[in-house]
């Protein structure tokens, strides 16, 4: 089902009438008004000091860096958590210290977060301050850990909160119920960014860049690192998130981003130069995060830490190789996967949810996974695979959930847990995805129990899919001016999304391009102009057919080939065609 965005028509006042009369309506429909929300200056992020906690974070921090202490940050295995632990050492190293190590838990031996398992591993480091980044908030068991080992934790996180929380002496986490920060959407790196922002107003009082001959650093030059780790971990894109991933994006075309993040973008062909938040998201962000999911991430982490290129891109390859490897794992787990559920027939069932677990299923990769089948089938779904552990005798699966709009999932398996407290080891996460452990003989029972939280809690109506559009087109928008403006109109991303728009145009001509993508030469109606389209993965059915009309849902994007820009559709569903 299509349906257009309506129009508000605040805007028309409140915008520069020199923006383009589509784009103007298109801000107005995602609750932009007025000229500073459109150009959202960096002076008008939100402060570090509406940060619940900024304050003592800071003191803390700035104490054991007054006696040299020992900070070991502790991270997670995706690109937020990556970013977070680049960003924390970099920063430190910036403010003239330098006794800062971190440590990435393998997610294959010891699970997610601050788990006692990676406390003893951090312990033969000799930590006196453990900072977490990107996790934390529901390792209870962690900080009980860590606390015994008399080593101090500072929780640095942006998930929810279950009903307790850590002993930590200091946690910083926008979710808190308590906090007041306006923006609940920080990603990971972005909370880590707020509190190296309190810990240099900290210093600064302190004297201590005086005292150290240390130059008071810009924290916008790390605003790469924060870009990527937003868009990479699909949090809101909030006016404050905009702010940050836009600034970042200035500084990666500018050329004075991380050596890294410009290797992983050049290895995946994109321009740093002319780079977008789609760029990271789609390019950037998974190869970095392959290194977590097949691998360990110190790879991702020493990429983004080193300085010179040549290393940097040497490093990106390796990245590449591994999406290249996770590219094809996934592959055929979701082959596997489609297969069962073309027997279950899950369109045509009474099945609001769908669970799924394969032992010979990388655990790495079922989080894409779950993604795939719930954009497929537009339902929340939960694929697990083995975890190599065990609970009372039983072996334990992990689990990996993906949600869709209107069913939080998180808070799904918090009532799930509370019918059932047997079911569900663990479980964490947000709105949209969660991760969880539950031991393999519970399978079936938690599959069962999933089903039942799913019918109290999700409407049907929830289950038809909509796609929502900006309209339609006129002629004279399929041009290079407009498609540019467009395209640096963003940043866009979760919350924030790109223009998608409406057509139905005459086929020129079509080929298969790359096995399995189709490649289309269309006349715009009315007179129009020819453009280019490219529609990626391909229904095969259409693949070799050969076309004379195409309606589409699509994005007019800038083409890059050869140096020579040009206007192109990118489509993102075929509404309808016309075969000859």
């Amino acid at each position: 089902m299509v349906e257009v965005l309506e129009r508000v028509a605040e805007a028309e006042s409140a915008l520069d009438t020199s923006i383009h009369p589509v784009l103007r309506r298109i801000y107005a429909t995602r609750g932009v008004f007025q000229e500073g929300e459109r150009r959202l200056e960096l002076t008008d992020l939100l402060s570090p000091r509406l940060l619940k906690n900024s304050d003592r974070a800071a003191a803390m921090l700035a104490d054991v860096m007054a006696a040299d202490k020992h900070i070991l940050v502790v991270g997670d295995f995706d690109a937020d958590g990556a970013t977070s632990c680049a960003l924390f050492k970099l920063g430190l190293q910036a403010m003239g210290y330098a006794s800062v190590d971190y440590l990435v838990p393998n997610r294959f031996e010891y699970g997610y977060g601050l788990t006692p398992e990676i406390v003893a591993v951090a312990a033969t480091r000799n930590p006196d301050l453990i900072v977490t980044v990107d996790n934390g908030i529901a390792s209870i068991d962690g900080v009980e850990a860590a606390n015994a080992a008399g080593i101090d934790v500072l929780v640095t996180d942006h998930h929810l909160p279950g009903n307790a929380l850590p002993a930590a002496r200091c946690i910083l986490n926008p979710n808190l119920p308590d906090c007041g920060f306006p923006s609940k959407a920080l990603a990971g790196v972005g909370v880590v960014f707020y509190l190296l922002s309190a810990l240099r107003a900290e210093l600064r009082e302190r004297g201590w860049f005086g005292s150290k001959q240390v130059p008071e650093p810009n924290m916008a030059q790390f605003l790469d690192l924060v870009a990527l780790g937003t868009v990479a971990d699909v949090v809101p894109l909030d006016q404050n998130n905009r702010r940050l991933v836009r600034h970042g994006i200035n500084i990666i075309r500018s050329g004075r981003g991380r050596p890294g993040i410009l290797a992983l973008l050049e290895v995946a062909g994109r321009n740093p130069v002319t780079a977008v938040a789609g760029d990271l998201a789609f390019s950037a962000g998974p190869r970095l995060n392959a290194a977590g999911r097949l691998d360990d991430m110190s790879l991702g982490i020493a990429c983004l830490l080193e300085e010179n290129p040549s290393r940097a891109r040497d490093m990106a390859m390796q990245l590449d190789g591994l999406n290249r490897d996770r590219r094809q794992i996934e592959q055929d787990m979701q082959e596997q996967a489609m297969a069962v559920l073309a027997d279950l027939d899950i369109h045509a069932s009474d099945q609001l949810g769908i669970c799924l677990y394969d032992p010979a299923w990388h655990q790495g990769v079922i989080g894409i996974l779950a993604s795939r089948i719930k954009e497929k089938f537009h339902r929340p779904c939960i694929v697990f695979a083995d975890s190599g552990g065990e609970e009372d005798g039983s072996k334990v699966i992990k689990g990996s959930a993906r949600s869709i709009e209107g069913l939080h999932i998180r808070d799904v398996l918090d009532t799930l847990a509370t019918r059932h407290p047997d079911l569900l080891q663990k479980f964490g996460g947000h709105a949209m995805a969660a991760g969880l452990a539950i031991r393999q003989d519970d399978f079936p029972a938690f599959a069962s129990a999933f089903e039942e939280v799913l019918r109290k809690e999700l409407d049907r109506e929830s289950l038809l899919q909509t796609t929502w559009v900006d309209g339609e087109l006129s002629p004279d928008c399929f041009s290079l001016a407009f498609a540019s403006e467009l395209r640096e109109a963003g940043p866009w991303g979760q919350h924030f999304p790109e223009p998608l728009f409406q057509g139905e145009f005459a086929v020129i001509n079509n080929r298969v391009v790359g096995e399995k993508h189709l490649k289309l030469t269309l006349q715009v109606p009315g007179d129009g102009p020819l453009i280019d389209a490219i529609a990626f993965n391909a229904d095969a059915d259409l693949l070799h057919r050969n076309l004379a009309r195409i309606a589409l849902a699509y994005r007019l994007d800038v083409n890059e080939f050869r140096g020579n820009l040009s206007p192109q559709l990118v489509v993102e569903q075929v509404l309808d065609y016309t075969a000859i």
